[in-house]
């Protein structure tokens, strides 16, 4: 497929110099004083309709600002007692989200729109109220691909090529982000990953114990579960998912909209109360330690602080021999940057639903996205936090097989790949 360029004039510009205050045309409560607003937030029309607020979340270093939101009490300030709870598997996480027992989750963004276009599970109105984090995936290939020379992408594509075996991948759900990394850089080596290779669903932390049993030659997941296996010598990093798509949309806080509709103050106040951890973790070395050394703990992640720290820090080694600094690690807010939820990043994880045959037919593409991510609820909650916004509700990203997504023409988009259903 050729490269989609952009007209220069249409290229939307996301430089800091381009962030305008969050307080424009936001809530009046960014007029008061912060020590007055906290106290605010607890009385009249802007308390929140529930106290407590559980927020589901999976065993994953992204589920981070949640946590640290809860452990670090940033919630007070906004009149709310954050509960992260512990959930097994993404299916797990949507059920809980669709019949209640959760009031948010950290979660999949291709979940979300999967459940809202009722494919991969119930049908639901569903709402993403702002981004977790940008990077920080990757793809793991076992060690018996190394032996065989698949350390790469080509060398892959060669070696499946061959058939002389049928070669499993796993990802972590249908419709997740995980699915589409892995389905994206496959085909990107001339690999369909619906007929060249068989993929499965596995939840995130059981990746590591499934590949060294031999169930899989490869997977896609979060960290720490890339770093672990290299530290365990069960297998390599072949890509990681920045390498894909640098600052790619990945987790959100995701709900219902008959929750938020029921909950829109409360709603409000976990944004800004998450808005602060992510602003809080980002900040310095040390509080990206010591946000480590807290998810490591049992209650979250249940691992070594030094498997999470590294990648924190953006300090890769790939298991090949290969180290180096990657600017583009997993990033929880830089200078707000990350959180937005762009109705761009919605939209294109339809695309690719649309592009391997999960949607049947094309969706009006940004009337659901419209729908789906609540950039009013999001706007309130970076009021309140201090946070500055985009100009724009869209944004462009050139992709690592060089086509470009700026979100004016999904159905073309989607329908102009070389690989697909």
């Amino acid at each position: 497929m050729e490269d989609k360029k952009l007209a220069p004039e249409s290229t939307p510009s996301f430089s800091r110099r381009d962030f305008v205050s969050a307080a424009l045309g936001a809530s009046l409560m960014t007029m008061v004083p912060p020590g007055v607003r906290s106290g605010a937030w607890a009385a009249g029309s802007d308390a929140p309709e529930k106290k407590e607020v559980r927020i589901g979340f999976i065993p994953l270093t992204d589920c981070a600002s949640v946590v640290m939101a809860a452990v670090n009490k940033f919630d007070e300030k906004y009149g709310i007692k954050i509960i992260p709870t512990k959930e097994a598997s993404w299916a797990s996480v949507r059920d809980k989200l669709v019949n209640g027992e959760l009031d948010c989750a950290h979660v999949l963004y291709g979940l979300i729109y999967g459940v809202q276009l009722g494919v991969g599970g119930p049908k639901k109105d569903m709402s993403v109220l702002m981004n977790l984090n940008h990077n920080g995936q990757a793809i793991t290939l076992s060690n018996q691909l190394k032996d065989k020379g698949a350390v790469d992408g080509s060398a892959l594509a060669k070696l499946i090529g061959k058939k002389e075996k049928e070669y499993t991948f796993a990802q972590t759900f249908p419709t997740g982000t995980h699915a589409m990394w892995l389905y994206y850089w496959l085909a990107a080596q001339g690999i369909n990953p619906l007929k060249d290779v068989k993929t499965i669903t596995v939840p995130p932390p059981q990746m590591v114990a499934n590949m060294r049993v031999g169930n899989m030659d490869g997977y896609c997941v979060g960290e720490p579960w890339n770093n672990r296996a290299i530290i365990d010598n069960i297998g390599f990093t072949a890509v990681t998912t920045q390498d894909i798509w640098v600052d790619h949309p990945e987790k959100v806080l995701g709900t219902t909209a008959e929750w938020v509709q029921k909950n829109p103050n409360t709603a409000r106040a976990v944004v800004a109360a998450i808005l602060d951890a992510g602003k809080w973790i980002d900040a310095s070395i040390a509080n990206k330690q010591k946000t480590a050394e807290t998810i490591a703990q049992k209650a979250f992640v249940n691992t070594d602080t030094e498997v999470i720290v590294a990648r924190m820090l953006g300090r890769y080694q790939n298991g090949l021999g290969k180290s180096w600094d990657d600017k583009n690690h997993m990033k929880f807010f830089n200078d707000g940057l990350v959180n937005f939820p762009y109705l761009s990043d919605g939209m294109w994880f339809m695309t690719q639903h649309k592009r391997w045959g999960l949607l049947k037919s094309h969706p009006d593409y940004l009337a659901v996205a419209r729908q789906v991510n609540r950039i009013d609820v999001y706007k309130q909650g970076a009021a309140a936090a201090g946070v500055a916004l985009p100009k724009n509700d869209m944004r462009s990203s050139k992709l690592i097989d060089g086509i470009v997504w700026d979100g004016k023409d999904p159905a073309r988009y989607a329908d102009g790949f070389k690989v697909k259903a």
